[in-house]
C-alpha cells in the first residue's frame, strides 16, 4: 500500500476517531438508561468506554490480530443486556440483580476467552464455525443492528410513531454517504464517513438545536456499577455462551478483513486476539461496560474509505483515550445527535449486509439441502421481531437464551452442522 501524506493521514486518523465515537458512544448511553443510572454515572460510562475501548484497539493493532479492526461493544452481547433488561421486571429480577449477574457471566466469559486461545481453541471453532454458520451470523448480526439503526435515524417514539423531520434528514444523510461511498473518487470517497458525521452533526443542529453537555464528566473506571457479583444461573448460562459467539465474531471479523489484505492470519495472531479480548472482555464485567469484540462494521468502514494503512487506525484509537481522558471533550462528543450517529451506522451495516450476501453467493448451494440455511436464519429473524415478554412462559433460566434471536438463529446453525453428513466434504466441492 502507497505511503499516505500527512494531510491524509491526519484526516484519516480524525475519521477513524468519529467513526470510534459514533459506534461507542449509544452503547453506555443506552445501558446507562436501562439501568436507570444517574447523568453523572452515565458520563462516567462513557469515558469509560472511550478510554478501554481505544486501549484495547490499539493493544489488538499492534500485538493482536494486527488489523486496523475496531475493537468495540460487542453487537451479540449489546444486544443480549438490552433484551435482559427488557424482560428482567418478568423475571423478578431488579436491575442491580441483573448488573450482578451478567457481571459474573462477563468474567467468566473473559476467563474462557484467554484459557481456550491459549489451547488453541481457534482450530475448533473454525471446524464448527463453518462458512454456512458464518453466513447466518453475519446475516442475523446485520439485520439485529440495522433494525436498531433503523429506529433510532428515524426517530421512532415509544409508541412506534415515526418523527417526519428527523427521519427526513437522517434519510438525506444515509444518501449522501452511500452516493459519496459508491460514486465519490478520491478524497470524496476516502472521507465520506467523516463528511456525513459532520455534516450531518451541523444540519441536525441549525435544524433542532444543540444538546446541552452534562454538567458531571463522572467518575472512571466505577467499579460494578450496574450491581455487585450476583449469581443467576440462567443469566450466566447465557452469558457464557455469548461469549463463545462472541469469540466466533473475532474468527469471522479477522477471516473477512483479510481478504481486503490478501493474506491468511497466522493461529499465533487468534490467539494473541483472544488474549487481548478476554482481558477486554473481565475489565467490561468490572466496571459496567458491554464486552468488546473486533467490529465487522469496520470492514465496511474500510470498505467505504478505501483507505487500509494501519497508522491512521492507530492515530484515532490514541486519540480515543485522550477523548476519555478530558471530561470536556468527552462531554463534547457526548452531545452528538444519536439519529445521526445511526444513520452513518446504518450505511456502515448495509456494507456487512452486503458482505453476507456475498458469502452465501460462494456456498455451493446445489451441493447443500437449503434448510440449513433457512431455518436457523428464518427462526433468527423471527425471535428478533418479537417483544421479549413473548416467551414469558418458558422457565426462567432458558428465558434470557431463547429470547435473542441472534443466539437461537446461530446455535440451531451449529446444532444442523454438527448433525448433517459429509458437511465438509459438500463445502469442499
Amino acid at each position: 500500500m502507497p505511503p499516505l501524506s500527512k494531510t491524509t493521514f491526519s484526516l484519516a486518523g480524525i475519521q477513524w476517531l468519529f467513526f470510534m465515537v459514533v459506534n461507542t458512544i449509544v452503547v453506555p448511553l443506552s445501558i446507562g438508561l436501562a439501568f436507570g443510572l444517574s447523568d453523572a454515572e452515565t458520563a462516567g460510562l462513557i469515558r469509560t468506554s472511550f478510554i478501554t475501548i481505544g486501549a484495547v484497539s490499539l493493544l489488538q493493532a499492534v500485538i493482536g490480530h494486527r488489523y486496523p479492526l475496531l475493537e468495540g461493544h460487542g453487537g451479540i452481547w449489546w444486544g443480549l443486556v438490552l433484551g435482559l433488561c427488557a424482560s428482567a421486571p418478568a423475571m423478578g429480577l431488579s436491575y442491580p440483580e441483573l448488573g450482578g449477574s451478567l457481571a459474573v457471566g462477563m468474567l467468566l466469559a473473559g476467563v474462557v476467552t484467554i484459557v481456550f486461545g491459549a489451547l488453541g481453541f481457534t482450530e475448533l471453532l473454525q471446524k464448527i464455525f463453518n462458512p454456512i454458520v458464518l453466513v447466518i451470523y453475519l446475516f442475523l448480526l446485520s439485520v439485529q443492528l440495522i433494525l436498531y439503526f433503523f429506529k433510532g435515524m428515524m426517530g421512532i417514539s415509544e409508541g412506534g410513531a415515526i418523527n417526519l423531520p428527523v427521519a427526513v434528514v437522517s434519510v438525506a444523510i444515509v444518501i449522501a454517504v452511500l452516493v459519496m461511498s459508491l460514486k465519490g473518487k478520491g478524497s470524496i470517497a476516502n472521507f465520506s464517513i467523516l463528511i456525513g458525521m459532520i455534516g450531518g452533526w451541523i444540519g441536525y443542529v441549525s435544524l433542532f438545536g444543540a444538546e446541552t453537555p452534562p454538567t458531571s464528566g463522572g467518575t472512571v473506571f466505577n467499579l460494578l456499577p450496574l450491581g455487585e457479583l450476583k449469581l443467576h444461573v440462567g443469566i450466566v448460562i447465557t452469558a457464557f455462551i455469548a461469549g463463545l459467539i462472541n469469540m466466533a465474531n473475532s474468527l469471522v471479523a479477522i477471516s473477512t478483513v483479510e481478504t481486503l489484505f490478501n493474506e491468511r492470519t497466522k493461529l499465533v495472531r487468534y490467539q494473541a486476539s483472544y488474549y487481548v479480548t478476554g482481558a477486554g472482555t473481565i475489565v467490561a464485567g468490572l466496571f459496567g461496560m458491554i464486552p468488546f469484540g473486533p467490529y465487522s462494521s469496520s470492514i465496511g468502514f474500510l470498505q467505504s474509505t478505501k483507505i487500509l494503512q494501519k497508522g491512521p487506525f492507530i492515530l484515532g484509537s490514541m486519540l480515543f483515550i485522550v477523548l476519555g481522558l478530558v471530561p470536556a471533550l468527552g462531554g463534547f462528543f457526548a452531545t452528538m445527535p444519536a439519529t445521526v450517529g445511526d444513520s452513518v451506522l446504518f450505511v456502515a451495516y448495509l456494507q456487512l449486509f452486503s458482505t453476507a450476501i456475498r458469502n452465501i453467493r460462494k456456498l455451493p448451494l446445489d451441493n447443500i439441502p437449503l434448510h440449513r440455511l433457512t431455518i436457523p436464519m428464518l427462526i433468527g429473524l423471527s425471535i428478533l421481531n418479537v417483544p421479549p415478554e413473548t416467551f414469558n412462559a418458558f422457565p426462567v433460566i432458558i428465558q434470557p437464551l431463547i429470547s435473542n434471536g441472534l443466539l437461537v438463529g446461530v446455535l440451531l446453525s451449529v446444532i444442523l452442522e454438527l448433525t448433517s453428513k459429509n458437511k465438509l466434504k459438500e463445502l469442499a466441492r
